[in-house]
């Protein structure tokens, strides 16, 4: 055989060899604009390893209850799932997803955040990647508190932000003071409630794990929240998650509006925001008694046990939350769309430090305590959910209490009434009480 027959020989047989070991894998994801993003950029992936990918793209309520309800039937659709903070160490504790402590050195995992890190892992082994972290805080529209006479502190109270969303409000132009979450479900709704209780004072429950909904602090979290909304919140506000308050906030119908951090980007972009151009932030607020409103969470990639297809996950995972996969982002389309909050390197970067709202996300996210979110003494870990299994499903009907009041179907105490009834019997039933 010829040297060129041999070496054609030999391409062939290699091009035979990576296509045999190509994979399609199969991902669960949000429908956040930073996955979709990544979903635009999944070519490169394809290219640089052989694999392609087939995306099953849902909204957050629908993705918790599809991936939730596959990992625990074991149904094997999926070959990665986007999951949380909440998830990720109870179902690495089961045994449910497979541990990522063979991540190659290139990875650096050691550059992960070490909130994001300690978040999902279990027993110090790391369960998830995530691909952005975040906290939440208040992004506002500088025009107009600067027409409603008032500046906005770095760190400001609740009184104030009411006050605020009442001068800001201006209905003959459809322009509402403050938009917020309050749509049913433990992570839409639930989770800002939740984060927003701990400020007043409330909390889930007692250290006997006794539900606490029959306490003033939630009584007064929810009737003020209320009160606000009703008077400075849009119309149907009661079935308004991220999504919904992104798309308001960016036709400039919102004067605050707070949530995830990791919205700064979409709602200062000028191909996307009208208002891209003034907008503002400052740390979730709080009442004096030492806790502040903002969360803490990271949507991460997990690989679920039984998958016959490992390794080529974790290959995604590496390239989707990686450092190149910063820099490619931040090749097409600016620094500023980068995926926050995973990388201590990011806010050691000369170019993401001149971003108008990289500082505030960092210190949000570092102040952020899940092993003491609550003024009284909590049992649970966790600042917008309790890191126990029975959460979601109890947190789920609760968000639907609270959200037939924000829609005038029940009073406050209707609501907390059976919020406390379906606390304590679910807790009872699970052997907690």
């Amino acid at each position: 055989m010829s040297l060129r027959n041999a070496f054609l020989a030999a391409t062939a047989l290699a091009l035979v060899s990576t296509a045999a070991q190509a994979e399609t894998i199969t991902i669960a994801t949000v429908n956040n604009g930073d996955m979709i993003r990544m979903q635009g950029l999944t070519d490169d992936f394809t290219t640089k390893t052989g694999h392609t990918v087939e995306w099953v793209t849902l909204e957050e309520n629908v993705l918790r209850q599809r991936v939730t309800t596959d990992i625990t039937t074991k149904g094997g659709q999926f070959d990665i799932l986007t999951i949380g903070m909440y998830e990720t160490p109870i179902w690495g504790a089961n045994g449910w997803l497979i541990p990522l402590d063979d991540l190659s050195e290139d990875y650096d995992v050691d550059d992960i955040l070490p909130a994001m890190a300690g978040g999902l892992s279990h027993d110090g082994t790391l369960y998830a990647a995530p691909f952005y972290g975040e906290s939440s805080m208040i992004m506002y529209r500088t025009d107009l508190m600067e027409k409603a006479g008032m500046e906005m502190p770095e760190a400001p109270t609740w009184e104030f932000i009411r006050e605020a969303a009442a001068a800001m409000t201006d209905r003959d132009n459809d322009i509402n003071g403050i938009c917020l979450r309050g749509k049913a479900g433990w992570g839409e709704g639930g989770a800002f409630i939740t984060a927003m209780s701990n400020s007043f004072g409330a909390r889930w429950f007692d250290m006997d794990w006794n539900a606490q909904f029959d306490t003033q602090p939630w009584a007064d979290t929810l009737n003020f929240y209320v009160g606000m909304m009703n008077e400075s919140g849009p119309a149907g506000f009661a079935t308004n998650g991220f999504n919904e308050n992104l798309s308001l906030f960016q036709q400039g119908k919102c004067g605050m509006w707070i949530d995830a951090t990791v919205a700064a980007s979409f709602v200062t972009n000028p191909n996307d925001s009208t208002v891209a151009d003034s907008v503002g932030f400052a740390l979730a607020p709080d009442n004096g008694l030492g806790k502040r409103s903002n969360w803490l969470w990271a949507w991460a990639l997990a690989i679920p046990a039984g998958t016959a297809k490992e390794a080529a996950a974790k290959q995604f995972i590496e390239w989707a939350t990686s450092k190149d996969y910063i820099e490619l982002v931040a090749e097409k389309e600016g620094w500023a769309n980068v995926p926050p909050g995973a990388r201590t390197s990011l806010y050691e970067n000369p170019n993401y430090q001149a971003v108008p709202f990289a500082k505030m996300t960092l210190e949000s996210i570092l102040s952020a305590d899940p092993n003491n979110s609550t003024v009284e003494p909590s049992p649970y870990v966790g600042i917008q959910f309790a890191a126990i299994p029975e959460f979601a499903g109890i947190a789920t009907e609760v968000s639907q209490e609270f959200s037939a009041v924000y829609a005038g179907q029940q009073t406050v105490e209707e609501a907390l009434e059976k919020a406390q009834a379906i606390t304590n019997d679910a807790m009872e039933a699970a052997g907690y009480r």
